[in-house]
Order: C-alpha cells, then structure tokens, then sequence
C-alpha cells in the first residue's frame, strides 16, 4: 500500500457540485475527487462495468450519485457502491484530505 499522497488541486478549485481528477503518483491509478456540499470523496476514475472514466459523467448532487455516460450505471459518491445495473460491483474508494491549501488523495489499494 502506497502511503504517498497526491496533490489533485488547490482547495479552492473544488468547489461544491464539482469534481477534479489525478493519477496516483506511485500507482498511476485514476481517481476522481468530489465535493459534496463541502464533504470531500474519493474514487477510484473507472466504471466497474466497462472500465469508462466517471468523471465524464453527471453528478446528482441530490442523490450524491456519478452516472457513467457509457450505459448508464451510477455509483454512491461517499462509498463507491453500485446504485443500479448494469454495474454490480463497487467502484474502489480512496482516502482524500485537504492539508497546506490542496487536496490529496492516494490509491490505499494492497
């Protein structure tokens, strides 16, 4: 497990509604941070069902939900889990933090 963090942006940029994007600097997974009315999430940038970026999708601030553009399926923002099918499997999520102006997150994965 990498205990390296990555810079994703400075605080200011996400800002609620909004999501950015990084690559783990030791793993080079893709993770996408969201802001949830100012509660900060981190998951891991790939649809479980067909391997597609979320961050090309639409968040549902209301449900705190990510739908994959490709077919449709929609993840929990605060935990990664499957909403709806065609996704059955959750979405990895990562810990994320705000430290020295910037937001971080890391691939925990063994």
């Amino acid at each position: 497990m990498s205990q390296t963090w990555t810079f994703i942006c400075a605080s200011e940029e996400l800002l609620p509604g909004e999501m950015k994007t990084a690559f783990d600097e030791v793993t080079g997974a893709p993770i996408v941070v969201f802001n949830l009315d100012g509660e900060l999430f981190a998951l891991e940038d790939q649809c479980t069902h067909e391997e597609f970026e979320l961050s090309s999708g639409c968040i549902d601030t209301t449900e705190g939900s990510i739908e994959c553009v490709l077919h449709g399926a929609r993840f929990d923002i605060r935990d990664g889990r499957a909403l709806c099918a065609p996704a059955y499997t959750p979405v990895p999520k990562f810990p994320v933090k705000r430290e020295h102006g910037g937001i971080w997150s890391r691939d925990d994965r063994d």
